[in-house]
């Protein structure tokens, strides 16, 4: 088994296991949901931060990136933008549980081009 499955594998039951920081809540997105949030993350994030989130216009959005910002904070920033910037706000297409589930997704590291 390669490992990069072992670890997503890993990865995956810990946050199952509610082991890891904003792991899965009550309020997580239906399967098909998450499925468009992914898709709004690689086309519509990716188009500023990068298809590997490794940078462009847009800072990078990689877990040590985002290491030394609070869940919060980067939710606010991805519903309410950053004025002055181009990163604009999200809020009218998703909502705070779901800002905060993209937050997880990224501060996992999760290979969006998979």
């Amino acid at each position: 088994m390669p490992r990069r499955t072992k670890v997503y594998g890993l990865l995956g039951l810990l946050a199952l296991a509610g082991a890891l920081p904003g792991a899965p809540s009550s309020a997580d997105p239906d399967a098909e949901r998450r499925q468009g949030l992914r898709h709004l993350l690689l086309h519509d994030c990716g188009s500023c931060h990068g298809l590997t989130m490794r940078g462009g216009l847009g800072r990078p959005l990689l877990p040590e990136s985002l290491a030394d910002k609070s869940d919060e904070a980067l939710t606010s920033i991805i519903l309410h933008g950053m004025p002055g910037t181009p990163m604009p706000p999200w809020a009218a297409e998703i909502d705070e549980d779901e800002a905060l589930w993209l937050v997880t997704l990224l501060r996992g590291g999760v290979s969006l081009g998979d």
